[in-house]
């Protein structure tokens, strides 16, 4: 395994299985190699359970691991030990955790009726529910007031969305839900905004070194014209958000902080158990059917996700160099056969993804040289 196998070993970890030639194992992989390289440890491939591994073990997952039993068998003790997050019920991991449930609802086990409280003036006007007639009723409210946006739980980068107008078209909706997604992971209706603009807010902490973000997502458009996530341009800060709100940042930027950090204050609080080394929140901020600008947290993600590529890309220059206070790094994502990557870039994926087709996922580190 090479130099540092008696400190330890960084492993990739499949929650799930995954084509292990698609981008998304592809980029694990690369992202988990960085990583052994900055702390120092020896990379092992995926993780072996068979395996008797030297030192520490450190793991890059590709999701969310759920339950504190599970991440206590793979030696998983708190947020040093991996790039991601341990929470204790599944539907913690996804957006379902943003609205409260309607009145009288089915309540899965685990529920945080206090979080759905808590985090209130900082999301959407919603609902989440576990149940097909739960999310009809609850809905009713909100429909009579203008479009909504149905989001599956289990979506990711734009994917599984739907504005519906009607109870008719969200009846459509919900019908083509798997029952047992639902029943496990619930569906998120909530306002449905326009002239949108999704900033990014996070924190990682790996090793010794803390970095704190805010930035702005894009989209880009697939490989059948459907627009999707295409990267995020991040100002990154050494340390937690108070060096953050030091910089010179626009009063969007400030707000979307704010509204980030009440909410994983609140998850915090409310969810025991919960220990994330990876941060990072969706806010977007745009206008409601009535043209009044509204900003909320549309979800969390806790896992590896499509900033990482940046979040490494700053965690490395912040190691390399201690005088470094404050830097820009843009993750990006192209579909298509006609993107290279510029050379000063780091290449995760350039291929043919099995699902999503030809693809080109890059990361660029840029010196922070004008306020905001």
């Amino acid at each position: 395994m090479g130099a540092g196998d008696d400190r330890g070993v960084v492993v990739t970890y499949a929650c799930t299985q995954q084509d292990p030639r698609g981008h998304e194992a592809v980029t694990r992989e690369r992202v988990a190699r960085r990583l052994a390289s900055l702390l120092g440890l020896a990379y092992a491939g995926e993780y072996d359970p068979a395996a008797r591994y030297p030192g520490r073990v450190y793991f890059v997952p590709s999701d969310t691991i759920v339950g504190h039993a599970v991440a206590r068998d793979l030696g998983i003790r708190g947020m040093h030990d991996l790039f991601g997050a341990v929470v204790p019920h599944a539907f913690v991991a996804t957006k379902s955790i943003t609205h409260a449930l309607p009145d009288g609802a089915r309540v899965p086990p685990g529920w945080s009726h206090a979080f759905a409280a808590a985090v209130r003036p900082w999301v959407l006007e919603g609902l989440t529910a576990f149940d097909r007639d739960d999310a009809l009723r609850g809905a009713r409210p909100l429909l009579a007031h203008g479009d909504v946006r149905v989001k599956r739980a289990l979506g990711i980068g734009g994917g599984g969305q739907f504005v519906v107008r009607n109870a008719a078209e969200l009846e459509t909706v919900l019908d083509a839900t798997e029952p047992d997604e639902l029943a496990h992971y619930g569906v998120v209706i909530e306002q449905n905004l326009s002239d949108v603009r999704t900033y990014s807010v996070g924190r990682v902490h790996v090793g010794d070194t803390v970095a704190t973000y805010c930035g702005t997502q894009c989209l880009t458009r697939n490989n059948h014209g459907a627009e999707v996530y295409g990267g995020s341009d991040l100002l990154f800060a050494r340390g937690d958000f108070e060096a953050l709100l030091r910089l010179d940042l626009d009063a969007g930027r400030r707000n979307a902080i704010a509204h980030a950090r009440a909410y994983d204050a609140a998850a915090h609080v409310h969810f025991d158990g919960l220990t994330a080394s990876r941060r990072n929140y969706d806010v977007a901020e745009g206008l409601d059917t009535y043209g009044t600008r509204r900003t909320g947290v549309l979800e969390q993600s806790w896992r590896i996700g499509g900033a990482s590529g940046a979040e490494i890309a700053a965690l490395e220059a912040f190691s390399a160099d201690p005088a470094l206070a404050t830097l820009r790094a843009r993750s990006v994502e192209l579909y298509g056969d006609n993107h290279v990557a510029p050379g000063h870039a780091t290449l995760y994926y350039r291929d043919i993804d099995s699902r999503v087709g030809m693809l080109t996922k890059y990361s660029v580190v840029e010196p922070h040289a004008h306020p905001g």
